[in-house]
């Protein structure tokens, strides 16, 4: 069972924290012991409970199955990046109905909130269909969960930036001040590091030319107002990737695109979308 860009043991790795969480050491869940036969098997389904994409089916499905030992039965009715309206089945899970019930707050926690995510995402991939610039993620995700609400984003329709500190060097203002200025921060990670692709943080017009100028070709414009977005856009944009930032909202989208720029990041993309509410509920056999 994998899921694109995400490592097996990864999400592996995932689950089982989560289900430690919530089943203790030993782990046990008290009141399906203590109400529900051993062998009995169930039916359930995930369904959802309002509008929104759905995002982590498989996710789910390894949940069942570790709860299940690997005995439960996870067929997909809806597939990753469906858009669903409530009511809607989701998937269908046979198994132990205790392993079932056992599984049942930590497949949702998951799916959910991965769910939120891609419908969030989903609402600025459309706002910005048509313009040229696309909607990144950042590094502003749940610890722990990265992975998955990386993977949630793509579903939406958005791109992952950078997965951690490891894979793309971003200079920001504090590294300017610490090495004195942009073009030496610059040549150090060039020098130090010079297969990583290099973004540079920059907040005002002489501050783009002088990234440029150094050798940048991918600029994070940070809380520049379109205006001045059109302006750096006119000055250096054919020669790297501009990417606007800072107090973004979904009504403003549009005007920031408009300036020219390649991308949108928001943050809160994976700080701040509401889950959507999925749920589970056992039918009679």
């Amino acid at each position: 069972m994998t899921l694109p860009g995400i490592d097996l043991a990864e999400l592996q790795r995932i689950v089982f924290t989560a289900l430690g969480e919530d089943l203790g050491d030993p782990p046990r869940d008290v009141t399906s012991e203590a109400t529900i036969p051993a062998g009995q098997i169930g039916i359930a389904e995930l369904v959802a409970r309002a509008d929104g994409v759905v995002a982590g089916l498989l996710v789910a499905a390894e949940v069942f199955a570790v709860t299940s030992s690997g005995t439960a039965t996870f067929e997909q009715v809806a597939n990753d990046g469906d858009r669903v309206r409530r009511g809607d089945v989701l998937a269908r899970v046979t198994g132990p109905t205790r392993a079932l019930l056992t599984a049942e707050r930590t497949a949702l926690n998951l799916i959910s909130r991965m769910s939120g995510v891609a419908t969030h995402t989903r609402k600025w991939a459309e706002i910005l269909e048509g313009t040229g610039a696309t909607v990144l993620d950042t590094r502003k995700t749940t610890p722990g969960l990265r992975a998955l609400e990386k993977y949630a984003v793509r579903v939406g329709g958005g791109t992952n930036k950078r997965m951690g500190l490891y894979d793309v060097a971003m200079i920001k203002d504090n590294h300017k001040l610490a090495a004195g200025s942009i073009t030496a921060a610059y040549q150090l990670v060039r020098q130090t590091f010079p297969d990583v692709a290099v973004q540079v943080e920059v907040t005002t017009l002489e501050e783009a030319r002088e990234a440029v100028e150094a050798g940048a070709t991918f600029l994070l414009c940070d809380n520049m107002r379109p205006e001045l977005l059109t302006e750096v856009v006119a000055a250096v944009g054919d020669r790297a990737e501009l990417e606007a930032t800072g107090n973004l909202t979904l009504e403003t989208a549009a005007a920031y695109a408009a300036t020219g720029v390649n991308y949108l990041s928001v943050g809160g993309l994976t700080h701040s979308s509401p889950i959507l509410d999925i749920a589970l509920d056992l039918r009679p056999r």
